[in-house]
């Protein structure tokens, strides 16, 4: 029996010391799997374990998919686990102002500094019962590179809790484009070539990054209070293509689909200045260029109409838009030296870049706000719905098995800044 009972005890004692080291390992992995190994090698009670001697068997290809799965070993409630200096109890919720498929989005204010947020709050059941975790991770990595460009929206804080997950974006209160495009039904081409000049920036940058966007529509680009371009929206964005990458994911919106992803066939960066195009015509002309009720006409007028561009448009913004709206991406306008091709076009000639970046340029249109909680640019729809209690008070949830399969499934979601980024 004490032989039995020291057996026990030993074999706790190396699970306990081995648990240590790899809750060590996850919490300091800056320091580098090299330094990491060589604390195990130096450890030999510890490198004797079988579970220990196939961990330094592992290829350095699966180090991301080990780091997941340690921190459901060490933090079975990994959701609730990440260190961040925030949660949903923080803000105060004021209203609705706009709903997705995987939640809402609400103009929040932060309790301790008074400043509005947009906090997106999305349901981890519903993410997962349509298997988009990887758009939603893919999402918060484009969201943490946005911070060195001015026409793309900020991440402040990224938060969870066991059964959502929570994004603190800049609040931007001037509305969609879609929205003011709808009221005035075109726009003149000075304020077109604006708008399409900081959206184009935006796009190069993500591109710099190799990031493809892929859902550039009038619905995701938003304007702030002083009139100027905010892109937002990331759930579509493909991250490691670089300038000569393709991939073949079919997604988008109908109307602004280019034909190689309506064919199915490998496409690139260039997706995105057939994007642009459509934005533009629709900006000019008041619809997108091959728009149909019926989507199946529609479809095939991208695949098979020619581009029909009416007179009241300068001959240089025809020119960009037969050159963005080339049904072939290899003789496409950007299809080259990408955003660079754009910058010199003709149609921008008007626009200093440097002004324009360092927001110089005063917007052809500002939005009519008279402060934070001025909701006229969103719909009412949204805005008039209640505001449900349970955003930041989950300690009541019934915990189902779906509930506790979520909790875990978003390792590394969580981010803060530094301590005086809140300020």
């Amino acid at each position: 029996m004490a032989v039995t009972q020291a057996g026990c005890d030993l074999t706790y004692c190396k699970m306990r010391g081995i648990v240590s080291v790899l809750a060590a390992f996850i919490k300091e992995r800056k320091m580098g799997l090299n330094d990491f190994i060589q604390r195990l090698v130096s450890n030999p009670p510890i490198c004797q374990h079988a579970d220990v001697g196939s961990f330094l068997k592992i290829d350095e290809n699966q180090n991301e998919e080990l780091d997941e799965n340690l921190l459901c070993l060490t933090h079975p409630r990994s959701s609730l686990a990440e260190e961040t200096q925030i949660k949903p109890s923080d803000f105060d919720y004021l209203k609705i102002i706009g709903k997705g498929s995987f939640g809402k989005v609400l103009l929040a204010r932060h309790k301790e500094n008074e400043l509005y947020y947009a906090v997106k709050v999305l349901q981890k059941k519903i993410i997962m019962k349509k298997k988009e975790q990887k758009h939603i991770m893919a999402e918060r990595s484009v969201l943490m590179k946005n911070i060195k460009h001015p026409f793309l929206v900020g991440l402040h804080y990224s938060f969870q809790t066991t059964d959502k997950l929570y994004f603190v974006l800049d609040y931007v209160n001037g509305g969609e484009l879609f929205y003011h495009l709808q009221r005035e039904r075109v726009f003149l081409e000075p304020r077109a070539r604006f708008y399409a000049a900081e959206i184009a920036s935006a796009l190069g940058y993500l591109h710099s990054l190799h990031i493809v966007y892929r859902d550039l529509k009038p619905e995701n680009i938003l304007l702030d209070s002083q009139g100027h371009i905010v892109l937002t929206d990331f759930g579509l964005c493909k991250e490691g293509l670089d300038p000569n990458g393709t991939t073949t994911t079919f997604c988008g919106t109908p109307e602004y689909l280019a034909p190689e992803v309506l064919q199915k066939q490998a496409y690139d960066r260039t997706v995105d200045w057939w994007c642009l195009g459509s934005v533009l015509f629709e900006m000019l002309y008041g619809l997108p260029p091959f728009y149909s009720r019926n989507t199946a006409e529609m479809y095939n007028n991208i695949l098979h109409k020619p581009l029909v561009l009416k007179p009241n448009v300068s001959n240089a913004g025809r020119d960009l838009l037969e050159g963005l709206l080339h049904k072939d991406r290899t003789k496409r306008l950007g299809s080259k030296d990408d955003f660079l091709e754009l910058k010199f076009h003709s149609f921008f000639s008007p626009i200093n870049w440097d002004d324009l970046m360092a927001k110089r340029i005063v917007p052809p249109f500002i939005p009519t706000v008279t402060g934070p909680t001025d909701l006229r640019h969103f719909d009412p729809e949204f805005t008039h719905l209640p505001v449900s209690t349970s955003l930041c008070n989950t300690d009541n949830l019934h915990v189902t098995s779906s509930v506790r399969e979520a909790a875990g499934a978003f390792p590394g979601f969580s981010y803060g800044p530094p301590s005086d980024a809140f300020q």
